[in-house]
């Protein structure tokens, strides 16, 4: 890196008296005080005709790019700067003698210092509505001619793509008269960055009217750098995708507490799927990936009591998200218990300074809940060693109906919501995924076991000990454990599986705890067996004909 730097330092020593800048700008941002800023050093300016226009309504004396190459715009402007006066100004090596040569016997002067940005072909495309006519006539051709043109010979020209960068230039030329061979170098990356942006823009649009779809462009941008991945021995980076989403940590406004982490991010991400799924208050609790507590409720803070009741021991230290306004009165209900995030759409100033008061390291994000921004679909991606697994993002769920039901008992009207909050909820569930649920309210969780066996087991024992706990305190003494067995087998509860029962054996554990009805996918060739079970046990159960298998 030091040698070419050296080499740089050596070609930009020979300077012509009176520098010369190119301006040809979509992003008019800062533009002209930058133009003002060079030509007030005594730098000639340069510029195609609509950018032209702004700096001469401007006061700053402006060269035309046709006065330079002897040549008009033509085609409606799409030929303007391809022309040996331009791109020879530009590719001359200022070290060769023979380059040199022969810009003098063509009448070519050096240009120093490019800037320009291009067409808004991303924000063209996204326009409802648009046309291919429309997309290909925002395909900049000569922008990015100028721009590799510049950034190819970085020694001696500096080349300008984003208006950040306006104030570094200005700064190093009013001290040298130049910009250095580094930050040269830096914009010359950027300049190579912002057209292969661009090109991966127009080749993804162009390919999709083609119907081409063997390759695959990707496109992030860095948001931060974590402190570590997921163990502290692992370095990690945060990238946001080019296009803003709702329901997106990208996106998302931290008001207070500690920097977010790798898990807190990937759980995070986990949360918020699961309250994209509903509408009324809801309020869920996170840890590891997976759902602890969850719950629908009269309003939030009934949402979040039942969420807690839910599980109390794993929600500590875990994630909470909410579907509607965080005020006072709900981080005040918080405030007992230790947790790394809280997300909403909002939050109130007062809710605000109680965190940064009481929750110090509590990080606050306020996250865009629209769902009138979602897409229909999203691709959803996951690396392998070697490779790239691509499919659409799990993002409907069918509404559980009565006619659903392949059971002799049918589902009753209150068990109805239940159905649905529990599909609602297995699909967010690591499989093999069993949740058990009363009254819209998350009671168990059977997470990534190896056999759907394990994880009814897990979820049903994990709903009984709540039921017991809840009976006990609703009667205000000690229950015999008859009195216990019969809460949990009176309690109505209703039981999801993600994916369907190879076997009768699920249903036969939730008849044990008293599961009233079931909501499964349906589709295993001893379908019948489950039927006949759940028959003998009177349990309701229905097949919604889809699956949520979350590995």
């Amino acid at each position: 890196m030091d040698k070419f730097v050296d080499v740089a330092e050596e070609s930009a020593m020979e300077t012509l008296s009176i520098m010369r800048a190119l301006f040809s700008v979509s992003d008019k941002t800062g533009v002209v005080d930058f133009a003002r800023g060079l030509s007030d050093l005594g730098w000639e300016i340069i510029s195609t005709s609509g950018t032209m226009k702004m700096l001469k309504e401007a006061g700053i004396p402006v060269t035309s790019v046709s006065d330079v190459t002897g040549f008009p715009e033509i085609c409606d402007g799409r030929v303007k700067t391809l022309h040996p006066k331009i791109h020879g100004a530009l590719l001359a090596r200022r070290d060769d003698p023979d380059h040199m040569r022969q810009l003098k016997e063509l009448g070519i002067e050096k240009i120093d210092l490019v800037c320009v940005n291009l067409y808004p072909f991303r924000e063209t495309i996204a326009k409802p509505g648009v046309t291919m006519e429309d997309a290909i006539e925002h395909i900049d051709i000569g922008g990015p001619s100028m721009l590799r043109s510049a950034a190819k010979n970085w020694a001696s020209v500096t080349v300008v793509v984003n208006p950040e960068d306006y104030k570094t230039v200005l700064d190093e030329v009013k001290a040298s008269g130049d910009t250095t061979p580094q930050t040269r170098l830096k914009l010359s990356a950027k300049a190579y960055t912002h057209t292969a942006e661009y090109d991966i823009a127009i080749a993804t649009y162009m390919r999709a009217q083609a119907g081409l779809d063997e390759r695959l462009f990707l496109e992030f941008k860095e948001k931060q750098t974590l402190r570590y991945g997921e163990n502290p021995h692992q370095q990690a980076k945060f990238y946001a995708s080019m296009k803003p989403l709702p329901f997106s940590l990208a996106t998302a406004r931290q008001l207070s507490g500690k920097e977010l982490s790798y898990n807190n991010i990937q759980d995070a991400n986990a949360a918020l799927n699961i309250v994209r799924e509903f509408d009324e208050p809801f309020a869920v609790g996170l840890k590891h990936m997976n759902p602890c507590g969850a719950a629908v409720g009269k309003d939030i803070i009934d949402a979040w009591k039942k969420t807690f009741e839910g599980d109390k021991v794993s929600i500590y230290g875990g994630i909470v998200a909410f579907n509607r306004e965080v005020t006072i009165e709900l981080a005040r209900e918080l405030w007992h218990i230790f947790l790394e995030i809280v997300m909403a759409p909002s939050f109130t100033p007062e809710a605000v300074d109680f965190f940064k008061e009481h929750k110090k390291n509590t990080r606050v994000l306020v996250v865009d809940m629209d769902k009138s921004k979602m897409p229909h679909t999203l691709k959803q991606f996951t690396y392998v060693n070697g490779g790239c697994l691509y499919q659409d993002q799990d993002l409907d769920t069918k509404v559980v109906t009565p006619q659903m039901a392949v059971t002799d008992a049918k589902p009753q009207a209150g068990q109805m919501a239940d159905l649905n909050f529990a599909w609602k909820m297995v699909k967010h569930v690591k499989s093999n995924a069993i949740v058990v649920v009363k009254d819209q309210m998350l009671y168990g969780v059977g997470a990534g076991q190896m056999n759907r066996v394990g994880s009814a087991e897990l979820a049903l024992k994990e709903a009984a000990a709540t039921l017991k706990a809840e009976a006990g305190e609703k009667a205000g003494r000690e229950l015999s454990e008859e009195e216990k067995e019969a809460a949990v087998k009176n309690a109505g509860l209703v039981l999801g599986s993600d994916a369907f029962f190879p076997f009768d054996d699920c249903v036969t554990i939730a008849a044990e705890y008293g599961v009233k009805a079931i909501a499964q996918p349906g589709g295993s060739i001893r379908d019948e067996d489950s039927i006949k079970k759940c028959n003998e046990n009177g349990i309701a159960m229905v097949f919604t004909g889809e699956r949520h298998f979350k590995h």
